[in-house]
């Protein structure tokens, strides 16, 4: 398998965005090209997020994207791993796990305590999770409130 990784620059857009629609339409959402183009444009505007873009074969092929975050208890930054995404014909190459390897080794590179993620009850991910050595919270709830 002939996979690069490389971190997404704004002049990636056009190919991050129909992956970044595709993952949301994984999720059980509508597709929406437009506004997954221009939430990507306002995260690296902004700089409020790290996106790593795997390309195989030459095409874009799957993205992960960090989110900082920060542990008062351990008074530490964090990398919220918001989301993970392989297209379907890439599916099974050890893309997705390069793509995790390649957040591990920035998040220890920026002296970050740990990644964190969220993935549905269902999600066959969670074994590639598990055998990188991910550990599942088991000690507490995740809550969240909606205001829209």
């Amino acid at each position: 398998m002939a996979v690069t990784i490389i971190r997404a620059q704004p002049e990636h857009i056009p190919a991050l965005a129909p992956l970044l629609d595709a993952y949301r339409v994984f999720y059980k959402q509508v597709s929406d090209i437009k506004g997954a183009t221009q939430f990507l444009e306002d995260r690296f505007q902004k700089e409020e997020s790290v996106v790593f873009l795997s390309i195989h074969e030459g095409r874009p092929s799957g993205f992960v994207q960090l989110f900082p975050a920060f542990s008062t208890v351990s008074l530490q930054a964090v990398y919220i791993l918001n989301d993970l995404y392989v297209e379907e014909t890439h599916r099974k190459m050890g893309i997705g796990e390069a793509l995790l390897r390649r957040s591990q080794e920035y998040c220890q590179m920026k002296g970050y305590k740990g990644l964190a993620l969220e993935t549905a009850i269902d999600n066959p991910a969670q074994t590639l999770y598990e055998r990188m050595g991910w550990k599942k919270d088991v000690h507490c709830f995740h809550y969240f409130w909606t205001a829209v």
